[in-house]
């Protein structure tokens, strides 16, 4: 698995607790201050669902469905963690299953001209429900598990009652459907 692009010198314009506001040539654009990758996770059970997470966003301002997905080595007591130990513990926290192994599908950002972010994508294979999930304490998070030849309309009528739809869901499902690899 790759490593995050190393941030380019800019000027910084503003920063928070998490965010930075950077200006580099003509372009002003967010980046993480702490983190070492962002993981987004494809996860089909045995009985063929596909786990999805749902909870209110607040820049948005509404409901937003979503992949199972978090932050690498954001924390402090995180600080160095590699994505596969990240994707081990949202795919647990957000949503109350285990996984015996990960398989790193693709890599892109996910909003190239706002960040500099960079997410992967993985395939988590094994699953097992050990847990409720919902979310740290910070968070409250509702877990779907959406049979995969349903997810299309089951995406449709979530949007129909307001929520909004990640994209990465729509690559998810794609990655659901192709063969693992060996």
């Amino acid at each position: 698995m790759s490593t995050p692009p190393r941030a380019l010198p800019g000027e910084v314009l503003a920063e928070g607790q998490h965010l930075r506001l950077v200006r580099r040539g003509g372009w002003e654009y967010a980046e993480r201050v702490r983190g070492t990758g962002i993981v987004v996770i494809v996860a089909v059970t045995e009985d063929g669902r596909l786990l999805l997470t749902e909870q209110h966003r607040i820049p948005v301002g509404r409901p937003v469905v979503e992949l199972p997905a978090g932050l690498a080595g954001d924390r402090v007591e995180d600080a160095g963690e590699d994505l596969e130990t990240a994707a081990r513990r949202e795919l647990l926290e957000e949503t109350g299953y285990e996984a015996q192994a990960f398989e790193r599908l693709t890599e892109g950002p996910p909003s190239a001209g706002l960040s500099s972010e960079v997410v992967t994508l993985l395939r988590a294979v094994g699953l097992r429900r050990v847990g409720p999930g919902g979310g740290d304490a910070h968070e409250a998070i509702t877990v779907h598990a959406v049979p995969l030849g349903e997810v299309p309309g089951w995406l449709d009528a979530v949007a129909r009652r307001g929520c909004l739809v990640d994209s990465k869901v729509y690559a998810g499902l794609y990655f659901a459907a192709l063969p693992r690899q060996s």
